[in-house]
């Protein structure tokens, strides 16, 4: 393959398989929060201009392979949140106060710092509990639509040995295939284009606190922050204040339209930075920029997507969603519940966060932070106690009081 033709291949590629692989997340999201399926649509369609803007703006003036993608667990976040207070208009006020929140960690770094301060394992917990309904709906929907659920899964898991990058788009195209031969009694609801919906933005302290400040912190902890580990893991270190800055901007604006959140991508960006990208690393940038104009152009399909969505049986749509999060849902348990120390916070945090309770307005994922980290704090503040036999703290952990041998010297990991 030519060394000028990679670049550009794997930028298409990077387009596809980020489009495809999550916009029924997107979608759901939206549409659990009050958006019609115009706004959803329209919703879809800004923050692919919003990724294809910004990723060929910093890709040509960084000169690096900087790829841009909308919040997939602020997606998933949106599903377990459900409708606010004020209606959709009432949650385009909290994205576009998210996106105010990220260009605010781009000028002001303590933010940043605050987010990083989070012990990790209560915010993967947290993250893990917003994508656990989601990843439900498979098993959901092999149960209530077995006929077009079945080969939507087995698709999706023949393609996951073999071609992984491929699986989810392949799932998506199984879905439509089934639905296609089983045909439905739904009407299309929308045209086929995308029709940019500009809705004037409310606030609410209820949608502030459920959806504003959690879709902050899952987009800063589980996209940004990766997203900069995958660039520096390829060898490339842009400064990193210009590129928050340049997605905070970008999500206030596609806020004003329905989109939620834009952020560096983090999985997607492998595709682009690394081998797949060309032989060339200071032609990857070509990859980047590439796939910016590609997500320009699939959100004109934001129309045609939206149809499927609204032709197809709820659960159908969930399942390939849930299937596309499959991968961020393990990594996130994993993360949580892996460290002995804060483990206990982090199951609390999980807990709260996946009951979808709402409590005075405010949605499952705050209460789940502020139930985990109040459990952090009860298990550093328990009493510590001197060893007979040596000077060093003993900190009674969950497995001494069990019977299990006392930890020396032990303390919970920040």
């Amino acid at each position: 393959m030519g060394k000028s033709v990679q670049p550009l291949l794997a930028g298409v590629v990077t387009a596809l398989v980020g489009f495809a692989s999550s916009f029924a997340v997107v979608l759901a999201g939206l549409r659990a929060v009050g958006a019609d399926d115009r706004q959803a649509a329209s919703g879809l369609f800004a923050l692919c201009i919003g990724i294809g803007v910004t990723a060929i703006l910093l890709s040509v003036r960084r000169r690096m392979p900087i790829t841009i993608a909308w919040s997939t667990p602020g997606a998933a976040l949106l599903v377990s949140t459900g409708p606010v207070a004020g209606g959709f208009a009432a949650a385009e006020g909290a994205f576009l106060v998210a996106g105010m929140l990220i260009v605010a960690a781009a000028l002001f770094p303590v933010l940043s710092r605050w987010i990083t301060a989070i012990p990790g394992p209560i915010a993967s917990a947290m993250l893990a509990g917003v994508l656990l309904e989601l990843c439900l709906a498979p098993a959901h929907a092999v149960v209530q639509v077995p006929w077009l659920a079945v080969p939507v899964v087995l698709v999706w898991a023949v393609l996951y040995r073999f071609a992984r990058a491929w699986a989810v788009p392949g799932a998506l195209v199984a879905a439509i295939a089934a639905i296609a031969l089983a045909g439905t009694d739904r009407p299309l609801s929308g045209g086929l284009w995308p029709e940019p919906v500009l809705t004037a933005p409310t606030f609410t302290a209820s949608a502030l606190i459920s959806i504003a400040l959690p879709l902050f912190l899952v987009t800063m902890a589980a996209q940004n922050i990766p997203g900069i580990a995958v660039l520096a893991g390829f060898g490339y270190h842009p400064p990193i204040r210009p590129l928050l800055a340049a997605t905070g901007v970008a999500s206030i604006a596609a806020s004003l339209f329905g989109g939620h959140a834009l952020n560096l991508a983090a999985i997607s960006a492998a595709l682009a930075a690394g081998p797949e990208g060309g032989p060339d690393p200071k032609r990857r940038w070509i990859a980047s920029a590439t796939a910016g104009v590609g997500m320009i152009g699939l959100g004109l399909a934001g129309g045609l997507a939206m149809a499927l969505v609204t032709v197809s049986p709820p659960i159908l749509i969930e399942a390939v969603a849930g299937l596309a999060l499959l991968g961020a849902f393990a990594s996130a348990l994993v993360a949580a519940v892996t460290p002995v120390e804060g483990r206990d916070a982090a199951i609390v945090t999980l807990v709260v966060t996946a009951s979808g309770m709402n409590l005075f307005g405010v949605g499952a994922a705050f209460w789940g932070l502020v139930a985990g980290g109040l459990m952090y704090l009860l298990q550093r503040r328990r009493p510590v106690r001197r060893s007979a036999d040596t000077a060093q703290p003993v900190i009674e952990t969950p497995s001494a009081q069990a019977g299990a041998e006392p930890v020396v010297g032990a303390g919970l990991r920040r």
